[in-house]
């Protein structure tokens, strides 16, 4: 019987080559996006890609439709990727924008788990791939929101896995390092957007500087899909899957250099 695998933000970056490449392995793969026009685009890329991708119209903090959707597929996995970067000074994003964010990438993707788990444990088998980022092992400046995302996501990881790992359940957390997707684009669109009303407008131009720097040092993201299909297909997955050079570099460091030194590095990002 073919597995089903449910894919979240499946219309572009890690989540469009995720599906394909799940395709291609031979799942039976749900890829959610959040309109129609997205669906349509995945459904294009997949028929050109030569595989059959299935698409669901879902906003991931939609509680009915993620009911809906887990009770309608019983995925036998769940690859956890929607997100997105909302960058700023912690003082330039609002509360609203801040706790839109954590349900986004944290509660949302605890409750499609939650939500699949009943039909897992009946299967006595089941993944669950949370896809996080090297920034949760580091702290920047005016990324604190997204990293503050994914260090909790990190952390309600690790216990989940040892919660359900007695009956059969894997759950797996994918770190890459910086991939080459629209998040730079959406990044810049914030940068730009927050500057006009930001009491710190050179953090703002810095910042703009260090991500067109960092632009030609990005990786694609079929680096991270194929370390999802790996932690797909493993027989015995490992608990955590960095993908990049510069993952293990970033979190070798942000164990070894002492705070004082961390922000001087922080603070030279954003000052002139």
């Amino acid at each position: 019987m073919t597995r089903t695998v449910l894919v979240t933000g499946a219309n572009s970056g890690v989540g469009l080559e995720t599906s394909l490449h799940l395709a291609r392995l031979g799942f039976h793969v749900v890829g959610t996006v959040r309109s129609e026009d997205k669906a349509a685009a995945l459904e294009s890329a997949a028929t050109d890609a030569g595989v059959v991708v299935h698409t669901s119209v879902l906003d991931v903090t939609d509680v009915t439709a993620c009911e809906r959707v887990v009770a309608r597929h019983e995925p036998w996995g769940i690859v956890n990727n929607a997100g997105y970067m909302n960058v700023g000074r912690v003082a330039d994003v609002g509360p609203d924008e801040a706790l839109h964010q954590l349900h986004v990438m944290v509660v949302a993707p605890m409750r499609l788990a939650t939500l699949a788990l009943p039909s897992m444990r009946l299967r006595g088998e089941g993944r669950i791939v949370n896809v996080s980022s090297v920034g949760a092992h580091a702290t920047a400046p005016m990324t604190g929101w997204y990293q503050a995302a994914k260090h909790a996501l990190a952390a309600v990881t690790d216990a989940l896995r040892q919660e359900v790992a007695a009956a059969g359940i894997d759950v797996v957390l994918i770190e890459p390092g910086g991939l080459r997707t629209g998040i730079s684009a959406k990044a810049r669109d914030d940068l730009l957007r927050r500057r006009r009303d930001s009491a710190d407008t050179a953090a703002y131009d810095r910042s703009l500087k260090v991500l067109r720097m960092v632009q030609p040092l990005l990786q694609e993201p079929k680096a991270a899909a194929e370390a999802i299909g790996e932690a797909l297909t493993a027989g015995r997955p490992r608990a955590h899957y960095r993908v990049g050079a510069d993952a293990a570099v970033i979190k070798m460091l942000n164990l070894v250099l002492p705070s004082q030194v961390k922000d001087r590095l922080g603070r030279a990002a954003i000052e002139a």
